[in-house]
């Protein structure tokens, strides 16, 4: 077994990320490559945000199982009491998991709160420390959500969530939050601060090497040359599609390309056909072994996330981007870490989400501006190279789970 930076101890984990992103997946290889025994598990019935490389590979560990949980049906994300009926099922598929493997420590993340509970019932009646990985504050999120959507009901149902997710944080055995912007919010919750640790997200380097403009990819999908935006990714409740129709309209000369499925997506397609936009095209979401190439396609590369998720919500694509070598365009609010990211390094252009005139302007800046946009793409891969080291990030995970199961041991 290779010597463990973080412990010299080998664990059995399960490490569950709900969405089945990327670099939740490298993290759980990398883990195994180090001699633990890892169950990497992950929500096989979401079909609205795309997964990563999920599947068994060639030169994984011996150590290393990947297990897609299925609720036998697809997760209905906008049918409001069916997902919370299905987010309470899962949380007993979760239980069951903990019942099998019997590990040592778990690791959850982008976990739906009804599910995480019944999660962490588990592992406290079974004396396993969790550590509850939090990508957004849900209970927050679901409020601003749910005002908007049915008044006073909708702020019952969110303090409720709020609630909730302040028993769990609380009651976990650690905290991992992305962002220092968690803390403050976490210590006013009663969450003590020595349990925090803050561990910003990132992207699997590696797996996303720089493509050329004009690839494989481009030529299946017979893409024209025309200046090319791009967007990969969820385009849900969070985000404003009509800013991807805008840049559209307003350059009849660029290709807008969205890699994306679900609401946001069907509602471009719906006002493509209505107001007959050539040039916006919407295609589903990609093997994630194409990714490099769909990414590397772009000139421009676009985020957009909605003043509610604030602070509390760093969109993971905007990371994978960097690794790209191409400018970014971020509608996102400033307080935003990934906003913040971007105009530190100098590789994109940040302006607010609901400034659609300001969004356009910057769009044809980068357009226009050869030579920005060419200092720009190098600046982002070479923040990636610098900051996306998955063995640094393995040994603090590590250091995390261990200092968990010796605090548990203690008790």
């Amino acid at each position: 077994m290779e010597q463990s930076a973080g412990t010299s101890r080998r664990l059995r984990i399960v490490i569950h990320d709900f969405a089945g992103h990327p670099f939740q997946v490298q993290l759980s290889r990398a883990l195994a490559a180090r001699g633990h025994e890892v169950c990497h598990a992950f929500c096989s019935s979401l079909m609205t945000t795309p997964h990563g490389a999920l599947a068994p590979a060639p030169d994984d560990a011996e150590t290393l199982t990947i297990r897609p949980l299925s609720l036998g049906e697809p997760l209905e994300k906008y049918d409001f009491v069916k997902r919370w009926r299905q987010e309470r099922r899962y949380g007993r598929i979760l239980a069951s998991l903990v019942d099998e493997v019997r590990p040592d420590v778990v690791l959850s993340g982008n976990t739906p709160l009804d599910a995480q509970k019944q999660l962490l019932r588990k592992c406290r009646s079974r004396r396993i420390p969790l550590t509850h990985w939090a990508q957004d504050l849900i209970g927050l999120a679901a409020t601003r959500l749910l005002v908007h959507k049915w008044h006073g009901f909708g702020d019952l149902i969110g303090s409720h969530y709020v609630r909730m997710e302040r028993r769990i944080l609380r009651r976990a055995s650690a905290v991992v939050v992305i962002s220092e912007d968690f803390v403050p919010t976490l210590v006013d919750w009663g969450v003590p601060e020595e349990s925090i640790q803050v561990i910003e997200n990132w992207a699997p380097l590696e797996e996303v090497p720089v493509r050329p403009r004009d690839n494989r990819w481009t030529n299946e999908h017979r893409l024209t040359d025309a200046f090319r935006f791009v967007y990969t990714g969820t385009l849900g409740l969070k985000h404003n599609p009509d800013l991807l129709l805008q840049l559209a309209l307003s350059r009849p000369d660029i290709s807008v390309l969205v890699v994306s499925q679900g609401m946001g997506a069907d509602w471009l397609s719906d006002r493509k056909a209505e107001m007959i936009v050539p040039n916006l095209h919407i295609l589903g979401f990609q093997p994630f072994d194409r990714l490099a190439e769909v990414l590397g396609a772009a000139d421009v590369l676009v985020a957009i996330l909605e003043p509610e998720a604030d602070v509390f919500s760093v969109p993971s694509k905007v990371l994978t981007y960097l690794c790209a070598a191409r400018p970014v365009l971020l509608a996102v609010p400033a307080g935003n870490l990934a906003a913040r990211i971007v105009e530190r390094i100098g590789c994109g252009v940040v302006v607010p989400p609901t400034d659609r005139d300001a969004f356009l302007d910057a769009a044809v800046r980068l357009v226009e501006d050869d030579r920005t946009r060419e200092q720009m793409g190098p600046r982002a891969r070479a923040y990636a190279e610098e900051t996306f080291d998955i063995d640094r990030i393995t040994s603090r995970f590590e250091r995390v789970l261990a200092s968990t199961l010796t605090s548990n041991e203690n008790d």
